[in-house]
């Protein structure tokens, strides 16, 4: 419903009432925003809709770089767009729903048209349930530098294309003369990031260089990041804090630490960090996502490990080769 204020009321007057109007009202919870100026929207929903997440399965390829992965407490489904948001930071701890949340991912993006990067540092025992979907995967640091390298060297040539046809991004070149669109997806980035002698420090600081050009380039170029993490923090360098800046889309879901829900949403929303930092153990897959159009909790759609090594191999004929990403050790 929308309510227009009385003259002296504000926004902030009906956010503080809205726990006392759900205790009133015997419902789930009651959310307010702000509308328009003199007007707050208000909310109600009568229970739990992440409790069980009904969103229809995506039939066929869909919109180009748009999936939906769950469903948001509203009820709505939980829809990521990379036109729209194209960087994503994904954090969450252990059996907190991050993997589950990428399979979603990889799973809605596999059918469509677009090459699959995965930076797996852990020897790729995550990212390697789609190796028959990805056009390149690194399971090191050293290859991820390469890998990365390459990567911006790829976005500096599609910047000469577009320069030279006169277009602001690839989108507007002919349709036959469009590259491939890039999802690059980082799993757990302290492994890049973390340092234990000078040559690792020296990989460190070129990958972290890597991503932030790629990140600060790459949206108009067809190159999109989604890097997730267990643990992202300030500690792990200046590299990181920089590299956050440019990750429009933020999902934090239960994490083990306060610094790493800081990190993913501190930033843009206290009252998103603060319904982050109350997700319980037993909520798996519950997350709170926030970008520049505000906040929302919500949960991912349940895609196991054995679904989403079934989605990479039955697309796997849909894998782009790129050869500027096959980069061979020095």
């Amino acid at each position: 419903m929308l309510v227009r204020l009385l003259p002296g009321q504000v926004p902030k007057d009906f956010v503080k009432a809205a726990p006392a109007m759900g205790e009133s009202w015997q419902v789930h919870t009651v959310r307010v925003t702000s509308w328009k100026p003199g007007v707050v929207r208000i909310v109600v929903s009568a229970s739990d809709p992440l409790a069980v997440p009904r969103v229809p399965k995506q039939r066929g390829p869909g919109h180009l770089l748009r999936v939906t992965v769950g469903a948001l407490e509203t009820g709505a489904a939980w829809v990521v767009d990379l036109r729209r948001v194209p960087h994503w930071l994904i954090v969450g701890a252990t059996r907190s729903g991050k993997s589950t949340l990428i399979n979603a991912l990889v799973a809605g993006l596999a059918p469509q048209p677009v090459a699959l990067v995965g930076i797996d540092c852990k020897g790729g025992m995550e990212l390697s349930l789609y190796e028959p979907r990805l056009s390149a995967l690194a399971t090191n640091r050293e290859q991820a530098v390469r890998l990365l390298t390459a990567l911006v060297d790829l976005t500096l040539d599609r910047m000469t294309v577009c320069r030279t046809a006169r277009v602001r991004n690839i989108w507007g070149l002919p349709e036959k003369e469009c590259p491939v669109p890039i999802v690059v997806i980082v799993d757990e980035i302290a492994e890049l990031f973390l340092v234990a002698s000078r040559n690792e420090k020296d990989e460190a600081q070129a990958a972290g260089t890597a991503l932030i050009r790629i990140a600060q380039l790459g949206a108009a170029l067809g190159v999109f990041l989604v890097v997730a993490g267990q643990r992202v923090g300030s500690d792990l360098g200046p590299g990181v804090t920089a590299l956050r800046a440019q990750l429009g889309g933020r999902v934090c879901h239960r994490v083990a630490d306060p610094g790493t829900a800081e990190m993913a949403l501190g930033d843009l929303n206290p009252d998103a960090l603060k319904a982050a930092q109350a997700i319980a153990p037993e909520q798996a897959g519950t997350a709170v996502l926030a970008s520049g159009d505000g906040w929302e909790r919500a949960r991912s759609h349940l895609i196991t490990e054995a679904e989403a090594e079934a989605v990479a191999a039955e697309y796997a004929h849909l894998t782009p080769v790129l050869s500027e990403l096959h980069v061979e050790a020095p």
